[in-house]
């Protein structure tokens, strides 16, 4: 007994190729669509972001935040806002609103808020995630 006789294997063939196709063409479009504006990418793993932490706590509207990713926590000790801050953990930051939130996205929880005073340099113990 034959798994695929020669009509259903050229059959399953055919709809590998027109996946695979479909596939290369979908990637080179988001590609192009990223070459053509950089920022897209960050501003919409912000929105993400802000989306997956908007489910646990009330954001500010109409701002897309600036998100940092925390790199290294021992710098950052000494600062109530970071006391259970670590590597990885987000920090959303609302410049308009005034306001800062420290979120896990591993335990998917918000950690810490805080007002901001807006003007001031972001710590070096941040990464500002802006691929």
């Amino acid at each position: 007994m034959k798994l695929f006789s020669g009509k259903r294997l050229n059959l399953l063939l055919a709809i590998l190729l027109v996946g695979a196709i479909s596939f290369a063409v979908y990637l080179h479009m988001k590609n192009a669509r990223l070459e053509a504006n950089p920022d897209a990418l960050a501003e919409e793993e912000s929105k993400d972001l802000a989306a997956e932490v908007g489910r646990f706590i009330l954001l500010p509207k109409g701002e897309i935040p600036t998100v940092a990713t925390v790199s290294d926590p021992e710098k950052l000790k000494d600062k109530p806002f970071f006391a259970k801050a670590k590597v990885g953990d987000k920090v959303l930051l609302y410049p308009v609103a005034k306001k800062a939130f420290l979120y896990d996205p591993v335990a998917k929880k918000v950690l810490e808020v805080a007002p901001i005073n807006v003007g001031g340099e972001i710590d070096k113990s941040l990464e500002v995630d802006d691929e």
